[in-house]
């Protein structure tokens, strides 16, 4: 490499270091492909159960995925200790969605709880395509509950 007049070699051109810290800013500010990120949406849901040791339930809610809201039914059985009738008001996160389809499917889930009047409902779902879904929330009614449960969630 050549010297300069004072015998030192020479620094980068300022020309080169601008592109480089052009191309470095342009590619902090592209967006990344949303096919293939996972994402995370906001749900809520309305669920009413019953049961005398066979329990059922059904319900809707809206799933809040990208911007865009993803109405949806909900229906499940649960099997083991359930006395009682309750509606809850769930709200929570569901992560692990590639695209929106994902979220529909069957979850499954063990718990329990109680309620008399009122009480507190949480839930911890996984589906078969990665999707898991956390809520919680108030819950009205009677129920004593320590089951097995089966949720099947429907995109409308």
């Amino acid at each position: 490499m050549r010297q300069n007049p004072e015998g030192r070699t020479p620094t980068r051109r300022p020309a080169f270091r601008l592109a480089t810290l052009l191309l470095l800013v342009l590619g902090l500010t592209l967006p990344t492909t949303p096919s293939f990120a996972q994402a995370t949406g906001h749900v809520r849901a309305k669920i009413v159960k019953a049961g005398l040791v066979l329990g059922g339930g059904a319900g809707n809610g809206v799933l809040t995925y990208r911007g865009k809201a993803h109405p949806f039914r909900i229906s499940g059985v649960s099997f083991g200790i359930t006395v009682g009738v309750t509606v809850g008001r769930l709200d929570g996160w569901a992560s692990g969605i590639r695209e929106v389809g994902d979220f529909a499917g069957t979850y499954s889930s063990v718990g329990g709880g109680f309620a008399l009047v009122g009480g507190v409902n949480g839930v911890h779902l996984r589906n078969e395509k990665g999707v898991t879904i956390v809520l919680q929330g108030p819950k009205a009614g009677l129920e004593l509950a320590a089951n097995i449960s089966r949720i099947t969630i429907f995109l409308r």
